[in-house]
């Protein structure tokens, strides 16, 4: 079952819809409850990054109501961001001491090693061990994966050198894996305003929406179609239905919609922002912050690269040289590089 519900008010909105959902099927009073925004950069939840912290209150406020004490909100930020700075800008202090629910950096923690189809994959303790995960994602576009939401929001609870190590995999199958070794038990999906062409924001598409399924495979491809991909445009998604994480959404699911008048005028389609500078990129196992500073970069600089060969980013041009451009500092053994890691997209537009 999922439930689309749409609103301004959007503590109500994402309480309405758990109250319509099947959650309670799923919950008990007793349970230990861990929240996992995605607050992968600090700034405030309108520019379309990160998840709105009254989408988090009205879970809270809906524990709460169903008798669960026991709750506290988990993240660790992006490689380059910090999560104590990520949880103050985003407003989520403002909402801990609101309703006195503690925040967790995942930061400092080593993780537990988990195997899963050979792979093996570290996964911070306090995910590991909490009774009840509650994944909040924001439903917007990614420069390489095309789109984050469910599934790949539970990055955030491995260690930084393993979400390296994970750019290094490839992505997908790291977090097909992961997604079969830590099992979410509800998805509410913020689908407010996230950004339809660029993972940090900047460029916010307004949908008012939230979207509540328990799961992630399942509400992850209802909202591929949403943003104007079909669910195997999505390769993790494809891997995940083979690793046994669920199926993908179909005419026999269950889709209750509320509030439909509540919908903007018009809904946009993802417009895959990174796909227009691919054939500027030569990526190799490059972590999203540092391709994705280089996409934003292109974009201010109208698409247009530097002369002389596609620009470099990637864990894979370590110890590599060349005469081109390489960006970071995986490509310091680049004739001209950016410096950083990961460097901003201020830095990277004088050289180009």
């Amino acid at each position: 079952m999922i439930v689309v519900n749409h609103g301004r008010d959007f503590a109500k909105t994402a309480y309405d819809a758990l109250a319509a959902s099947d959650i309670g099927a799923h919950l008990n009073p007793g349970l230990s409850v861990s929240i996992k925004p995605n607050l992968v950069t600090p700034q405030p939840a309108g520019n379309g990054a990160t998840t709105h912290p009254e989408v988090v209150e009205g879970i809270v406020l809906f524990l709460r109501d169903f008798g669960v004490k026991s709750i506290n909100i988990i993240e660790n930020s992006a490689i380059g961001h910090d999560t104590k700075r990520a949880f103050r800008e985003c407003g989520y202090e403002e909402l801990q001491r609101k309703h006195r629910v503690p925040l967790v950096d995942l930061r400092g923690e080593r993780g537990l090693e988990l195997r899963h189809g050979g792979l093996g994959i570290r996964i911070c303790e306090t995910a590991l061990k909490t009774g009840f995960l509650i994944n909040a994602p924001v439903l917007k576009a990614h420069c390489q994966t095309r789109m984050t939401c469910c599934m790949k929001n539970l990055k955030g609870c491995i260690p930084h050198d393993e979400m390296r190590r994970f750019h290094a995999l490839g992505l997908h199958r790291p977090i097909a894996a992961l997604n079969a070794l830590l099992k979410t038990g509800y998805c509410v999906v913020d689908g407010i305003c996230g950004d339809l062409s660029f993972e940090e924001g900047g460029t916010p598409v307004e949908a008012n929406r939230i979207v509540a399924g328990q799961n992630p495979l399942l509400v992850d491809s209802f909202c591929a179609e949403l943003i104007g991909y079909a669910p195997d445009d999505i390769e993790y998604l494809a891997l995940g239905r083979e690793a046994g994480v669920g199926e993908f959404c179909s005419r026999e699911t269950k889709v209750l919609e509320l509030n439909p008048g509540d919908k903007p005028a018009r809904l946009a389609k993802s417009r895959r922002l990174a796909d227009l500078y691919r054939n500027l990129i030569e990526e190799d196992a490059a972590c999203s912050v540092c391709h994705a500073a280089l996409v934003f970069a292109l974009h201010r600089k109208g698409g247009r690269g530097r002369r002389g060969g596609r620009i470099c980013v990637g864990q894979g041009f370590k110890g590599k040289s060349g005469d081109g451009l390489g960006i970071g500092d995986c490509a310091r053994g680049f004739r001209t590089h950016v410096k950083g890691c990961p460097p901003k997209a201020v830095d990277i537009l004088p050289f180009l």
